[in-house]
Formats: C-alpha cells, structure tokens, sequence
C-alpha cells in the first residue's frame, strides 16, 4: 500500500488531469489503484459528470452517481472560492480532525496506490487555522506537485518547495503542466526547475488533443511512485 497526495502551485493547473491519466497508466499496468478528492469548491450538481470527482471516477472505472461522488468527495461547495469562504457562503465548515479522520481511513484501508488530490493551491484555507498544507503535514506522505508552464512558474514552484521542505515533507516529483495562456517553452521550464530541485524528478506535461489521456509522460511519472 501506498499513498501519494497530489498538491499544484495553484488552481486550475492539471491536479486532475494529471491524477486521472496516472489512473489508467498505473490501471493498465495491472495496478491496483484508488484516488479521492475530499475537498471541493466549485462544484455544480447540474453538470456532475464534468465534474473533477467525476473525471476521478470515470478514470477508476467506476460509475458517476450521488453515492460514489459522496465516496470520493464528501467536503463539496458550490462556490469557486477556497474552501474555508465556500463553506461560509453555505453555513457551513470543514472540521479538520474529520478530514484528517476520512483520510487517513482510506490511506489504512487502501489496496495498491491511492492518490489524495487537494485542492487549489498548497496554502489554500481549510478553515479558520488550517491550510491545505497542514493537512499535508498532518498525514505525512510523499507530494505530486502540479506546476503550470506560465510565465512566472519558475519562482512560483521553487518558493513552494521551499515552503514543503520545511515542513518536511517529501516530494516524490514534479509534473509542469503546459499552460494554454501565456506559455513558455515547456523543455527549458522543465530544465530550470530541474537544477533547482535538489534531485526531484521533474515531468513535462504537455497540453494533449481533447479526448486524449494518454501519454509518455504519465509513465515518466509512474517511475518516481
């Protein structure tokens, strides 16, 4: 067994994308495999299955209703804000000691590779005093970081994992997404973060014709799991 949380620099970069193509690499390997999404924000129950637990779930095979969206991502909101003013704007919070709870759970009780997917960026708010980084402290197991191909990347991953590494957490590699706005060349992206990274593996991701999932990269991936 083994448990790998997937953390980005930010949002909307390629946690999901990234997670579910690791799904059906590690799936068609013959790989036991399991992934969940505890907390969500922007989510609309009008149009679940665009929705990233249900791209998690059509990646695992398995199928897109109330009780399965439940199972992977049972801390949704619907407003497109970080999760601790999502919650607010529903009356609502996070108890952090429940989601520690949830996920350690299912970090014990996972058969193969389970991947945590987070949410937003690694010092998002949970709630009042939590931040999506605590709770990565809290659990203790390797990062997947998700970084964008933007200008401006560069500074931005090398300051989260500054900010990780004095937490102590591990990082197991380092995936540049390519960005569709305001690219950069994704090979020279890569290269810098690489003489940086203090001998992180650093992954190219590049942007893939709609309807395709697969890729090189997601075995380049696979190899630092």
């Amino acid at each position: 067994m083994s448990a790998y949380f997937v953390t980005s620099t930010g949002t909307d970069i390629g946690k999901t994308f990234v997670t579910a193509g690791l799904i059906r690499y590690l799936r068609e390997a013959g790989q036991a495999v399991h992934a969940i999404k505890p907390v969500m924000s922007g989510y609309n129950s009008s149009v679940v299955e665009s929705s990233d637990p249900a791209v998690l779930l059509n990646a695992l095979g398995l199928p897109i209703d109330a009780s399965t969206i439940e199972r992977v991502a049972p801390w949704r909101f619907r407003a497109p804000l970080s999760p601790d003013l999502a919650a607010a704007r529903e009356g609502r919070t996070i108890d952090f000691e429940e989601l520690l709870a949830f996920s350690r759970k299912e970090i014990e009780g996972v058969n193969g590779i389970l991947f945590i997917e987070g949410v937003g960026g690694i010092m998002v708010p949970l709630d009042a005093e939590h931040t999506v980084l605590d709770w990565m402290a809290a659990l203790d197991v390797p990062l997947l970081l998700v970084v964008g191909g933007y200008l401006g990347t560069i500074s931005h991953t090398l300051t989260a994992l500054d900010v990780l590494a004095q937490r102590h957490l591990k990082v197991a590699a380092i995936i540049v997404s390519e960005s569709e706005r305001n690219p950069v060349e994704l090979d020279d992206t890569v290269a810098s973060i690489a003489r940086f990274a203090h001998c992180v593996g650093v992954v190219g991701m590049p942007r893939l014709p709609g309807g395709l999932n697969s890729h090189p990269a997601f075995a380049k991936i696979a190899a630092h799991l």
